[in-house]
């Protein structure tokens, strides 16, 4: 049985050099950030179901400038008229830096080469201009129908063009670019001669650069297969030393990115592409996720991408289009964890990382420190059904400053996968908050608990009281010889039915070791038989008003019917706050 039969029909389009090119397989990483090469303004533009309007070209290219381009490909001036007006307005309004140079494209035609000269008339700062025309097997018999000899023709007319008018005008700062179009699916013997024939007509300098741009028009092979095929042109072109090697790749088999960087240790010198991957049918090479992989191995990518969510809403804003939630290093789950053992592990890395402060990131599943590119924390943990104890956890300390023992983490683990499974959806913060509260503290008539802006607390008018008892005001004393502790309570107790019986203020007493062996004294008074099996404190802030959080897990009951239950207290006294977290034990075990 087959699964596709009509794979017969597909064959391998690409060609592989004639020698072997392995040199590029002995390297480990990227050591030195390429050239980069913004193309967004033109291959993503044209790309786009609504091109950006010139005001939303202008704000796309400041923003390039900001982030660090210092190549910026502005668009095909002579294709249309909008693109020969950005180029003017640009050069007009004195908007390139002196250090950023624009590139434009045009076709290897003496009408075309004209328009986009005309464009580029009184441009100050450095110019490159980009031809190309097609040379695959498939373009020279399907489209031109013309042997190899007259497809480089076209290539030699174009740029002996290019040549003459620049020299005619005196343009010192024009540089030119050729592109073999549709690389990928050219002989590279042949792609290689038409390079040569077009570098020979420039001549070349160090002083003055050619650059040599190879296009993954379309991805036909393994990146394996592209790196030996640009292995090869770097090591037989000629004028290598005034020769800058390009990549523009393309992303139809989902390995743009991976034949850009093996592209790269093949002896690429410089790279085009797009923010995001924007481009034709499934874009360019994504820039931000080559550059930002190159970061993450302590290399400098000579792009700053420090304030991620700020060029994702511009991107979003002027192209329509939208950064998909799981785009490397800008998505917005891209930081986000549900797995329980995920969760945990990263929570442990952030507290060691405090602990240790090591020189080096290292944290788990986090493979950059989200905010190195203007993210926080916040997003990192998610919870839902498939999640653990750790995650909810996480969150509850980090915005609510409750840091739970881990058997109550265990206990309330149960309350928010329940709550998952019945909504069938993610748990946000909120969510967890919501459902702390309604479980463990005690709700005011406003809906907010008596914590307030220590635990990120804000109304909640769908929160109800409940619970038998509420402690109003306590007093604690040594007993005459020192030895006993004297507690005095007074105690809302609002029945055994809540909401039914009428609720009666009562003022208990009790003696112990310690004001939490007294209070469980004084509530006996009320028929609840309690003792303390584990108790946890800690402060919640700094300051004269501190704020302090109890956790206590109660034994609740007489022997034959027992409950073990946890109870949550917070208060500014760490004695208040610890019997009000056994109140809400107690309140806990007749819900």
């Amino acid at each position: 049985m087959t699964g596709m039969p009509n794979h017969v029909k597909y064959q391998r389009g690409y060609f592989m050099p004639p020698e072997p090119c392995f040199d590029w397989a002995k390297k480990e990483y990227i050591e030195k950030a390429p050239k980069w090469v913004s193309v967004d303004l033109r291959d993503g533009n044209q790309a786009l179901i609504i091109p950006m309007s010139l005001e939303q070209k202008l704000e796309y290219f400041k923003k390039l400038v900001e982030i660090g381009f210092k190549e910026i490909e502005i668009g095909f001036p002579a294709a249309s008229e909008t693109e020969f007006e950005l180029a003017r307005t640009l050069i007009e309004n004195d908007m390139i830096p002196e250090d950023v140079t624009i590139q434009v494209l045009t076709q290897a035609r003496e009408h075309i080469i004209k328009k986009t000269f005309d464009a580029l008339e009184g441009c100050k700062t450095p110019v490159i201009i980009h031809v190309y025309n097609s040379t695959s097997l498939a373009q020279r018999e399907q489209v031109f129908k013309r042997d190899k000899a007259q497809i480089k023709e076209i290539a030699l007319t174009g740029a002996k063009l290019l040549k003459e008018l620049t020299d005619e005008a005196g343009h010192d700062n024009y540089r030119f670019e050729y592109s073999p179009e549709s690389f990928t699916g050219t002989e590279p013997e042949y792609a290689l001669e038409v390079c040569n024939a077009v570098l020979d007509v420039w001549q070349p300098t160090p002083d003055r650069k050619a650059i040599i741009n190879l296009p993954a028009t379309v991805e036909m092979s393994l990146p394996h297969v592209f790196a030996q095929q640009v292995e090869y042109m770097s090591k037989n072109l000629k004028y290598r030393d005034a020769v800058e090697l390009s990549l523009h790749c393309h992303n139809d088999r989902g390995t743009g990115v991976a034949e850009t960087e093996l592209g790269i240790l093949a002896g690429a010198d410089r790279v085009e592409g797009t923010l995001f991957g924007n481009g034709e049918r499934t874009g360019n090479t994504d820039l931000i996720t080559v550059a930002m992989n190159t970061f993450a191995h302590g290399v400098d990518p000579q792009l700053n991408f420090a304030n991620m969510p700020e060029l994702v809403e511009l991107y979003e804003r002027v192209t329509n289009m939208k950064v998909e939630p799981r785009r490397p290093y800008a998505g917005q789950l891209v930081f986000a964890a549900f797995s329980g053992s995920h969760q945990d592990a990263i929570a442990k890395g952030l507290k060691w990382r405090e602990e240790h402060d090591p020189e080096h990131w290292t944290t788990p599943y986090l493979p950059i420190d989200p905010k190195d590119i203007g993210r926080s924390y916040e997003a990192i943990i998610r919870v839902n059904s498939q999640s653990g104890k750790g995650g909810m956890a996480y969150l509850l300390k980090t915005n609510h400053n409750l840091d739970l023992p881990k058997r109550l983490q265990v206990e309330f683990e149960k309350v928010v996968q329940n709550y998952a499974d019945e909504t069938k959806k993610e748990v946000k913060d909120e969510d967890i908050w919501r459902l702390f509260k309604d479980e463990y503290l005690p709700v005011e008539e406003s809906g907010a608990t008596a914590a307030g802006v220590v635990v990120g607390d804000s109304k909640d008018e769908t929160l109800k009281q409940w619970g038998r008892l509420k402690l109003l005001k306590v007093s604690v004393s040594s007993g005459e010889d020192g030895s006993d502790t004297v507690l005095k309570a007074r105690i809302l107790d609002r029945g055994v039915n809540v909401g039914v019986d009428e609720p009666v203020e009562r003022e208990v007493s009790g003696i112990g070791n310690g004001p939490i062996a007294a209070f469980l004294n004084a509530v006996s008074n009320f028929g609840i038989e309690a003792s303390v099996m584990d108790y946890v404190e800690h402060t919640m802030s700094v300051g004269t008003d501190a704020m302090a959080a109890s956790y206590v897990e109660c034994q609740i009951g007489e022997e034959d019917n027992t409950s073990i239950v946890w109870g949550v207290g917070i208060d500014t006294s760490i004695v208040t706050s610890s019997l009000k977290a056994i109140i809400s034990a107690i309140n806990r075990s007749e819900r």
